[in-house]
């Protein structure tokens, strides 16, 4: 009975739980609102341990770089880094920001290939050890909660400008190059969620505006996406009949 209480407390309050189970009162407006918002925020989570994976494999397996703005992964990665500390250090449940720990690994591992198959090397492995550092003093307490606000406001005209990169990239290569489609149209629903949750379980106004822009920006690339989707088509078909 324990373990199912545990595992029922991520899901439902204590509240919700005496409302469901002990009062038989499944029509309650609050207890509804808060458990679609849990279990949105686990699904996220769970939905984000491969959110990325595609862009990295698409990256590792092609060996090359092409079409990615490096500025726009270095702004997204401090962007995450900022939402998961300042979410941390504040006490939010995990539910609310947790998804940003694992697209923070993955966006790490992004930059660090990046610079990798762009010839530097001995610059990825200073960078991933520089950002390891940042993560250790924010987790050790070392790092005032003032400066980390001041980093999750931020956030805000980062995601924007961060997102904006990257779309000013695509229009000028006339290509999305080695975007993945899955990861971002799996990034729009993602933070398109993450509003909903977001005022149901933090009720700070910081992070929803950060993910409405967030979501708004993401959608602006997918449209691209589409958009240069027969472009790429055209070009691979040109380029068999040359060869």
């Amino acid at each position: 009975m324990e373990y199912i209480k545990a595992v029922s407390r991520l899901l439902f309050s204590e509240q919700c739980l005496d409302e469901y189970f002990t009062n038989l009162n499944f029509l309650h407006v609050q207890c509804f609102k808060a458990t679609l918002s849990k279990s949105l925020g686990l699904a996220i989570i769970a939905g984000s341990l491969m959110v990325k994976v595609p862009q990295v494999v698409k990256i590792y397996n092609s060996k090359s770089s092409e079409g990615i703005n490096f500025t726009s992964v270095l702004l997204d990665l401090f962007a995450i880094t900022a939402m998961i500390s300042y979410s941390f250090v504040s006490g939010f449940p995990f539910s609310a920001w947790g998804d940003g720990v694992f697209l923070g690994i993955q966006t790490l591992a992004i930059a660090v290939l990046v610079l990798h198959y762009r010839g530097d090397t001995v610059k990825a492995t200073a960078f991933f050890a520089g950002y390891l550092a940042v993560i250790t003093a924010v987790v050790t307490g070392l790092t005032p909660l003032n400066i980390l606000w001041g980093a999750q406001s931020l956030t805000i005209p980062i995601v924007l400008i961060s997102k904006l990169c990257q779309a000013h990239t695509n229009y000028k290569n006339g290509s999305t190059g080695q975007l993945s489609a899955v990861t971002m149209f799996m990034l729009l629903f993602g933070s398109m969620a993450r509003i909903f949750t977001s005022v149901q379980e933090t009720g700070d106004t910081n992070m929803i505006i950060m993910y409405v822009c967030s979501t708004s920006a993401n959608a602006i690339i997918v449209f691209q996406l589409l958009y240069y989707w027969n472009v790429d088509v055209e070009k691979k078909k040109k380029a068999k009949k040359i060869k």
